[in-house]
């Protein structure tokens, strides 16, 4: 199923145009600005939004898991904090 957010169709749009229109969505509805009969449209916007970013979140996520990044703080990687100098120990560098 295909839903347009915004102008942008939800097959195209990247993870910074959904998680805009969840912005705009949430904003307008937050002030009171949706017209009644606008609600359900903007809701349906904002769900296929909030699905593409999902889908874009779990994508990298299964390609950091992919790549054997462990956990949050990447630990081992070189990544987070003392990583590298761990790494470095290890190989005796």
């Amino acid at each position: 199923m295909c839903f347009r957010i915004g102008s942008v169709s939800t097959e195209t749009a990247s993870y910074r145009e959904a998680y805009a229109a969840l912005s705009r969505i949430a904003a307008e509805l937050e002030n009171g600005d949706a017209d009644l009969d606008r609600v359900l449209p903007l809701l349906e916007e904002a769900r296929a939004a909030y699905a593409q970013c999902q889908s874009r979140i779990e994508a990298v996520r299964a390609v950091l898991a992919g790549a054997g990044f462990a956990g949050e703080g990447l630990t081992g990687t070189g990544l987070a904090g003392d990583g590298l100098a761990e790494a470095e120990d290890e190989t005796g560098a």
